[in-house]
């Protein structure tokens, strides 16, 4: 099972699978998943400190 991390700027805010980041913060999986994204991150690209990002874990 892959492991994420998520961050709000360098702050690490939740740890575990996407359904259990998702359980965590009562959001859906795919709002976890998109996190993650290519569109999410250049949407976002001028709130770099306070932006959610979805880092996966290496085994």
């Amino acid at each position: 099972m892959n492991e994420y991390a998520l961050y709000k700027g360098e702050q690490m805010v939740a740890i575990g699978t996407v359904k259990e980041i998702a359980e965590e913060r009562g959001v859906k999986p795919e709002t976890i998943r998109f996190y993650m994204s290519g569109v999410y991150q250049r949407r976002s690209k001028r709130e770099v400190n306070n932006r959610l990002q979805l880092i996966k874990l290496e085994d």
